[in-house]
């Protein structure tokens, strides 16, 4: 039932009027600002690499769920099985409402209303599709590995069982099977993302009152514990 939900939804998305085509891609440049709601997860341009979410470099042409080295959700599985291709038209309904589009997806963004900033950032990411050998220069702002942590705690090695008897703290808001519903997701987060982020909350470099109070009762061996844990999740 899935699959031919997918199936049918691609096929329509692909035919209606309001789809956007090739030729009618918006400034590339004004995307590459609309683009900052994105690069918190998502990294393009030359050395990007998966984060959060997977890189966009060539995006253009590829299926759904397809980049062999990041750990997809099922919802985007069954949207690779369907054979949902990334284009203008598809990225368009895409980012207009993620989570309608891809019912389980992890993301916690909740899309882009306005038409003519969607269009944008559809033609800024296109630059990194045309010619994959000559990708542009990424936005240095856009790296997750900007931070003064010391290297020895990002090198400690978690032990994800004791990261599951810590969790329930944590899956009191956050959902352990990485759906999404108003609170991000940290399921499959890279490890390294996951431990900066804690170390931000418990430093008060990232401000939410009830992280801070969170990070600040564990140790550099229960952050790594924990980032063990929710990266290995199944969702």
């Amino acid at each position: 039932m899935q699959q031919a939900f997918w199936v049918i939804f691609s096929a329509c998305v692909t035919v209606a009027s309001a789809a956007v085509a090739a030729d009618d891609l918006g400034d590339a440049e004004a995307g590459q600002a609309v683009f900052a709601q994105c690069k918190g997860c998502h990294q393009v341009g030359e050395g990007a690499k998966n984060r959060i979410g997977p890189h966009l470099n060539g995006l253009f042409g590829r299926p759904a769920g397809a980049l062999e080295d990041f750990k997809y959700s099922k919802s985007f599985q069954r949207a690779a099985a369907s054979g949902l291709e990334w284009h203008a038209d598809t990225l368009d309904a895409f980012l207009e409402n993620p989570r309608s589009y891809a019912s389980g997806t992890r993301m916690s963004f909740r899309g882009i209303k306005n038409a003519k900033d969607r269009h944008d950032v559809i033609a800024y990411l296109r630059l990194f599709s045309d010619d994959p050998a000559n990708i542009p220069e990424a936005d240095p702002t856009a790296t997750a590995t900007d931070h003064d942590l010391d290297p020895a705690i990002l090198a400690i090695q978690g032990d994800p069982e004791y990261g599951e008897y810590l969790s329930s703290e944590c899956t009191t808001c956050h959902q352990a099977d990485g759906g999404d519903d108003g609170i991000p997701s940290i399921v499959l987060w890279p490890e390294e993302d996951f431990v900066i982020a804690m170390h931000a909350y418990k430093n008060k470099q990232r401000q939410h009152p009830v992280m801070q109070m969170m990070a600040a009762r564990l140790n550099d061996e229960e952050i790594a514990a924990l980032a063990a844990y929710f990266n290995r999740l199944e969702n």
